[in-house]
């Protein structure tokens, strides 16, 4: 009876709602089944209309590659997120290649004390960051994405989470510091748990996992006697940071690399325009501090760049009878400003003889970077090698179609500017790293700024003989602070100005103010000046609503070769064809270019010798020819050999220097060996500058020897470097004497390859050129590898001499030496004579 009685009560419950799990279990379904009726359906189809197969294997082939490109995406960015907020013990135990900068550097400092600060303000920068968002980052995407025909961006919803930034280290200048200035660098990452969302042309999609990592710079002055003791802030990135993210949403479809390479390189400009050298982000902390002294552009300096060439590129595109060659253009940049060389079609040794000029606001930690890259049909062009301002080159592959997206890269390398300023004048040859092989040759010069009027004429000269038409002679900061009383743009309706602000071909654009006729903008700019004896200013204020013209003012720069320091502070000037009281509040400063000479000597590095064992009489060797790159052996194209003497290593320019003079020029006969000095001096540093420059030796070493090493295959002539700022090993190849030569019908064609051990992999395999029936060879090449400190006393180079040619007829491996990394003490660079010795390890 009470058990019919409980099956009377449950009957007469109401029935319970599924759960969600099980509803989620019947989304699920439905999704997997309307997925293969899909994939079914596409297969049906195209059968059905009798396609090609293509149309089956295209999009399979897509979505695979799509597929391990976001896996790659999502787990650097996991990583990253565990870096941000994990503990210190974690992230080094976790990831050793990626310890902060103050395990490394002495001078960089633990900041924890600056972590918890920012935990702690951070909800207050919320805010503050949703604001720039919104005001300043969203109008300027979207005008970035128009030129990519993709309208109507706008942030819908913008938190970007609990997780603050971290600071990785802090460094504190002390040293060639003006005395009412601090200067800091910190190493901020952000890898934080965002969640934005956007409308992109009616798609709506998000942006999670957003991450920036990068050097902020904050530059701390005028220093004053009165609380806050500092008058303000300026804070800028030396580089463009690095940004990462991950599309959600709707848009998570054209996460592929094409649309999110587009928007990201949007966000990078709109960043770089805000706050990347030259660009800075004034903040004002005194009102004693007039806003000009926080405003007003003050370059360090000019650096004039010339690309002259590049040769061994790498061959990117693809012919009916095999690999072609390259079609390489260049990509240099510093900081924000950026140039692009033109390409030259089917040439691994491309010549451009390229000009360009860079505004130095901060030549201490910058860098100058070289991309080459070969140019390619579509969206995707094949890097062929990329080099703290730092100038940066990247060289890449062209082919004609819809941009860089579809070259192919050929390489990069980068450049310390710190060291141009250091000489002067710096003329080097670069290696291209994340390449096989290839380099590009660079002439750089420091032109500092002077008050000084009678340096115009010099200066104006100097750029005549140079004969490109586009070089500067003087550099104008402009600074404006407002407009006063502008006319309305319509009938009762106050104007929304914006300025524009031209300079020979610059034209900058200010942000718009809205509904004023007496707009404040407080922003600076510099221009590079051609001529100021006949260059104008034009500044032209515009409605953004009508596009019309308010007013507009034309200045003659040579106005200021008559100011007092060549300079006018906060003028008022009336604006033409505009209101009758109309005006602008502004300043100038006009600056001369010189070239900064350097004529002191620098201390170089202690150069080291290895001990070497008596070996027998030198067997005699068949005379040396012009180096050959290995993949031109086939088609029978010698590289032409180095002849530029600006260009050379000093040891060769030494060598070749006493060959002339051994060389008797009525009979043409060489001196025998034995003649010839034996120490000659080896400089350690590879690409330094030449004359006055050139820098005194501290010790020498012999750059010939008379053995043939313990095994009798012969020596190298090694040099070895560690950097410790870029966490970078350099390893110099100068030459090889005394490959033994038993055949003279069979001469070896004798090349270096270089491995980095342990594992022999691909990426860490260096090759040099091929030198033609020599067993004296010559190559004074300089190969590069990016390893942790942690790390460098655990590896060995492997370096094995080889032939092109059956060796002997038998193996074409001459001699190798494994160079163990934890035998040298690398706070000095090493010069080095090695014995080749019978090959240990499988080649490949």
């Amino acid at each position: 009876m009470a058990s019919d009685e409980k099956k009377m009560v449950s009957s007469s419950k109401p029935a319970l709602p599924p759960s969600s799990d099980e509803a989620g279990d019947v989304l699920s379904m439905i999704y997997r089944f309307f997925k293969k009726v899909s994939v079914v359906g596409a297969v049906y189809l195209v059968g059905y209309m009798q396609w090609s197969v293509a149309w089956l294997i295209g999009p399979v082939i897509l979505s695979v590659l799509r597929d391990r490109w976001r896996k790659d995406n999502e787990y650097r960015r996991n990583l990253a997120k565990a870096t941000a907020s994990s503990s210190e013990k974690d992230v080094i135990l976790a990831k050793l290649d990626d310890l902060p900068a103050w395990v490394f550097f002495p001078d960089v400092e633990r900041a924890e004390w600056l972590n918890r600060i920012l935990l702690q303000v951070w909800p207050n920068v919320n805010s503050y960051a949703r604001i720039l968002l919104k005001e300043s980052i969203e109008p300027a995407v979207a005008e970035s994405l128009a030129n990519y025909k993709l309208t109507g961006f706008k942030f819908e919803r913008m938190i970007l989470g609990t997780i603050a930034p971290r600071v990785g280290g802090v460094k504190v200048y002390d040293k060639n510091l003006s005395r009412d200035e601090i200067i800091m660098d910190v190493d901020l990452f952000y890898a934080g748990d965002c969640d934005i969302s956007f409308v992109l042309q009616r798609i709506r999609g998000g942006i999670k996992d957003l991450q920036i990592h990068g050097m902020v710079r904050i530059v701390m002055k005028p220093l004053i006697t009165k609380m806050p003791l500092v008058g303000g802030l300026q804070i800028f990135f030396l580089n463009n940071p690095s940004i990462d993210f991950n599309l959600v949403g709707a848009a998570d479809v054209l996460d592929m690399p094409g649309f999110s390479d587009i928007l990201r390189r949007c966000i990078i400009e709109q960043v770089a325009k805000m706050m990347v050298l030259p660009n800075k982000l004034p903040i004002k902390l005194s009102d004693e501090i007039p806003t000009v002294d926080l405003r007003m552009p003050e370059p360090e300096g000019v650096l004039r760049i010339h690309l002259v060439q590049a040769q061994n590129l790498m061959k990117k595109d693809v012919s009916m009878i095999g690999k072609g060659k390259s079609d390489p253009y260049a990509i240099i940049t510093v900081g924000a400003q950026q140039w692009k060389t033109k390409h030259i079609d089917n040439n691994v040794n491309p010549r451009w003889d390229y000009w360009c000029e860079a505004r130095i606001m901060q030549s201490l930690g910058q860098a100058l970077e070289i991309e080459v890259l070969d140019k390619d049909e579509g969206n995707n062009d094949d890097k062929l090698g990329k080099k703290s301002q730092v100038v940066q080159f990247e060289l890449w592959d062209w082919d004609p179609g819809m941009g860089i997206q579809n070259d192919d890269f050929l390489g990069r390398c980068s450049l310390d500017i710190s060291q141009v300023v250091r000489f002067g004048r710096f003329d080097t040859w670069l290696t291209l790293q994340e390449a096989k092989h290839g380099k590009v040759e660079l002439r750089l010069s420091w032109h500092r700024l002077t008050s000084d009027v009678s340096e115009l004429s010099r200066a104006l000269t100097e750029t005549l003989l140079i004969k490109t038409g586009e070089l500067s002679s003087a550099v104008l900061s402009v600074y404006i602070d407002s407009c006063k009383k502008l006319p309305n743009a319509r009938t009762q309706s106050r104007p929304d100005p914006y300025l524009t602000v031209t300079v020979g071909r610059k034209t900058e654009n200010s942000a718009v103010q809205m509904r004023t006729g007496d707009p404040v903008y407080e922003i600076g700019y510099s221009f590079l000046v051609q001529n100021p004896e006949s260059d104008n200013m034009e500044i032209k204020v515009l409605d953004s609503k009508t596009g019309g013209q308010l007013g507009q003012l034309t200045y003659s720069i040579s106005s200021l070769l008559k100011q007092k320091d060549l300079s006018l502070l906060t003028q008022p000037l009336m604006l033409q064809r505009s209101g009758p009281e109309s005006k602008i509040i502004l300043s100038l400063q006009l600056k001369i270019l010189k070239e900064a000479i350097k004529e002191e000597d620098f201390e170089e590095e202690s150069i080291a010798e290895a001990p070497r064992e008596p070996s027998p009489p030198v067997t005699p060797v068949a005379p040396p020819s012009p180096p050959v790159a290995v993949d031109d052996i086939d088609s029978h194209k010698p590289v032409p050999p180095l002849t530029d003497p600006v260009t050379v290593l000093p040891e060769a320019a030494v060598l070749r220097n006493i060959e002339d003079a051994l060389l008797d020029s009525s009979s043409q006969k060489s001196v025998p060996l034995e003649h010839i000095e034996k120490e000659v001096d080896v400089p350690q540093e590879y690409s330094p500058p030449t004359g006055r420059d050139s820098p005194k030796l501290v010790h020498r070493t012999s750059s010939l020897t008379t053995s043939a090493g313990e095994a009798g295959l012969g020596r190298i002539l090694l040099s070895l470097r560690y950097s410790m700022q870029n966490q970078t090993l350099f390893v110099v190849v100068h030459k090889i004497m005394h490959i033994p030569l038993k055949d003279p019908a069979n001469v070896p064609d004798p090349y270096v390859k270089l491995y980095l051990l342990p594992g022999r992999s691909k990426d860490s395999k260096r090759k040099t050129v091929v030198v033609k029936d020599s067993c004296m060879p010559e190559y004074d090449e300089q190969f590069e590898w990016v390893i942790p400190l942690a790390e460098l006393h655990s590896r060995q180079v492997e370096v094995t001499v080889a032939t092109h040619k059956g060796f002997l007829g038998g193996s074409p491996v001459v001699g190798q030496v494994v160079v163990h990394l934890n035998q040298y003490d690398f706070r000095e660079a090493k010069t080095m004579w090695f014995d080749l010795l019978p090959e240990t390890s499988p080649r490949d």
